[in-house]
């Protein structure tokens, strides 16, 4: 063989071998971003254990303040009251809500219908129809259904989560030391002084926004019950439960109100838009404050790219965390690098 062939040889080797180096490190940064978004879902719902944790202590903390109650016994008063108080609400109006649900999916499609009809009346609502039709309809659903996904689906994600509460419940104190174990010794007092405010903050977004939530119901109900709207108390249950999602929340919650009332008349509809924006402002101007005095304030805009990153990643539950998350990120970063660099320049 001579030296021109050896070298053609070696030159279609070497190009075969880049060719294989490529496609494995494309696989494996596939596999590798596979990987991490599944952890990731995992971790989101840690976190979300984390949270039923620190509802229950929070709770507990306050009931052990106002009673000089044993620690253990607030904590079992806790958690039974949490769940006796949930059952009595489903008993109480359970029967109402589901005769409302179901007289709403009676309704909701022929409201679709007419809604559908009076916007083709219209040359702005042809344009809107013709947005929500075919393949831009397709895809609204494929967004939606991506903002809509769970890991392991809805059932599974609830039995896990559950359980993770039930254990960071049951001995908080040692997840606490485990984490506390691998900070260096000459940081473990700024990892408690972090926790501590991680803590503090989680406790008042969850207070607040428990108290948001059942003040968005009570408002939403009592105004479209007012108004003459079917089904009102399932509108407010709908407006509170997603009153925990900010920026979207409110506004997916005032869509099946708006379209009820367009099937009595616009007037109705337009009073019943009003009604929602004024609960949310009304519960949002008592509240804010309190969230102000507890946690780091976040601007508007950031809040919403944080949720909006973290639904296209991770579905619906990556929307509802964005914010506590945001929160814990804000509280790491202020301790971590804001207050050291403050530190720094004041002993200039």
């Amino acid at each position: 063989m001579d030296k021109e062939s050896a070298n053609t040889i070696k030159k279609e080797l070497s190009y075969t071998l880049k060719v294989w180096q490529t496609t494995a490190i494309v696989c494996l940064s596939l596999i590798i971003i596979l990987f991490v978004r599944v952890a990731f879902n995992i971790l989101l719902m840690t976190f979300l254990g984390v949270l039923i944790a620190v509802y229950f202590h929070g709770l507990a903390d306050f009931i052990a303040q106002k009673t000089k109650m044993n620690r253990k016994l607030s904590l079992f008063i806790s958690i039974a009251g949490t769940i006796t108080l949930l059952g009595a609400i489903i008993w109480i109006i359970g029967s109402t809500v589901q005769q409302q649900a179901a007289q709403l999916s009676h309704t909701l499609p022929q409201i679709v219908s007419s809604a559908k009809t009076k916007l083709a009346g219209s040359s702005v609502g042809q344009q809107v129809l013709g947005y929500t039709s075919g393949d831009n309809s397709k895809k609204l659903m494929d967004t939606a259904s991506t903002f809509f996904s769970s890991s392991f689906g809805v059932v599974g994600d609830l039995y896990i989560i559950l359980f993770l509460g039930i254990f960071f419940t049951a001995d908080p104190s040692l997840y606490k030391n485990s984490l506390l174990a691998i900070v260096p010794s000459q940081r473990e007092a700024d990892g408690r002084i972090i926790w501590d405010r991680m803590s503090t903050a989680l406790k008042a977004w969850i207070k607040t926004k428990l108290i948001s939530m059942v003040l968005i119901t009570i408002l939403v109900s009592i105004g479209l019950m007012i108004l003459g709207l079917p089904g009102a108390l399932v509108l407010g249950l709908i407006a509170g439960l997603l009153d925990i999602i900010p920026n979207f929340g409110p506004v997916i919650a005032m869509v099946p109100g708006v379209l009820l009332g367009l099937m009595i008349s616009p007037q109705t509809a337009l009073i019943a838009a009003l009604i929602y924006v004024g609960c949310q402002t009304i519960t949002g101007s008592i509240f804010m404050p309190l969230i102000q005095k507890k946690m780091i304030n976040t601007p508007p805009a950031i809040t919403m790219i944080s949720q909006l990153v973290m639904g296209v990643i991770c579905g619906l539950m990556g929307i509802i965390l964005a914010v506590p998350i945001l929160l814990v990120l804000n509280i790491l970063v202020d301790e971590l690098y804001i207050k050291k660099k403050r530190e720094a320049a004041s002993s200039k």
